[in-house]
């Protein structure tokens, strides 16, 4: 917390002398108003100000000023006549992270957002028109200021959850590369490391699922109410979406340092370094289909080492690969 006063107080006493610059004979009262400041805080950052200065800290390299009754003037700047100004990287750096945030799914106080990226994109001017490419983890490229099929699907998703009303929806699931139809019963809709899920009872699989709304290709309001069972309980999402239990497949991998990466983004449940070029890395899978296509995704990179099933499937689909252009592996 010290540090973090300390921070807000430097950029305070920055800001406060070209401030003081362009309104001499200004109340007390009012530039504590403009500020943001109590007049207590402002009296004890002008106190700071009159001993800081250039080096030589003597008479003439001191930031001076004239305080007259509650009024203050600056006599001296010592060189602090401009506010502090955002870098051109830095501008852009905050323009992209505030179009992001906007499009968040489910994001609250989306009114305060825009209106801090509307006041940083005229600061910025014409570096704030650019498209700037993005890319999330495990999403693919868009373009920020995009995802208004997102934003559309979640508002229905969100009035029939107010509504309570069961859906009729298609998802895609990941773990089985498949679209599959199901009814669902909704009960909440949540936001979890920047992706707005559903959470519904599924009359498919007869227990509480999560749906990732970028992943419903389709749904439909029924007309029947949504009606969660008794024993349709809210998850707990404190160590996020995906739970590794052990009734899930182990999986142990053999990666190269291009790999490393799944380390960071999939919980391990071990990782023993062999060498500096290989780690053994053991993690619990949905099912072994998501873990065959992550590991042909990883390529050269890794190799299985358990379960055997997971070896000789990823064999199999390998050889089915270049078997269909032609290519033999011997």
């Amino acid at each position: 917390m010290a540090a973090s006063t300390s921070a807000e107080r430097l950029g305070r006493l920055l800001n406060l002398v070209p401030y003081l610059l362009a309104r001499p004979g200004i109340v007390l009262a009012e530039a504590a108003t403009d500020l943001g400041v109590t007049e207590r805080q402002l009296r004890e950052d002008l106190e700071l100000l009159w001993v800081c200065g250039l080096p030589g800290y003597g008479p003439g390299d001191l930031i001076d000023m004239a305080l007259d009754g509650d009024r203050v003037t600056i006599t001296y700047d010592a060189g602090i006549d401009r506010p502090l100004r955002l870098t051109p990287d830095e501008a852009l750096a905050l323009v992209v992270a505030l179009r992001m945030l906007a499009e968040t799914p489910g994001l609250g106080e989306r009114d305060a957002v825009e209106r801090a990226l509307a006041k940083i994109e005229s600061a910025a001017g014409d570096l704030a028109e650019a498209p700037v490419a993005v890319r999330l983890p495990g999403a693919p490229p868009m373009l920020v200021g995009g995802g208004a099929g997102d934003e559309d699907r979640l508002d229905t998703i969100r009035a029939a959850v107010q509504r309570r009303r069961a859906l009729h929806i298609t998802y895609y699931t990941a773990t089985r590369d498949e679209l599959t139809e199901r009814v669902v019963d909704p009960m909440r809709v949540l936001v979890v490391a920047g992706r707005a899920y559903l959470e519904a009872w599924c009359r498919r699989a007869e227990a509480v699922r999560m749906f990732r709304v970028d992943r419903i290709d389709g749904l439909v309001e029924l007309a029947e109410p949504a009606a969660p069972p008794p024993q349709a309980h809210p998850s707990d999402l404190a160590g996020g979406v995906f739970t590794p239990t052990p009734e899930l497949p182990l999986v142990t991998l053999r990666v190269g340092r291009g790999a490393r990466w799944i380390t960071e983004y999939y919980p391990c449940e071990r990782v023993v370094r062999e060498s500096p070029e290989q780690w053994l890395v053991s993690l619990r899978a949905a099912d072994l289909g998501w873990a065959r296509r992550l590991v042909l995704g990883l390529g050269a990179d890794v190799t299985v080492v358990a379960p055997a099933q997971l070896a000789t499937s990823v064999g199999e689909q390998a050889r089915a690969a270049l078997a269909a252009y032609g290519l033999e592996v011997g």
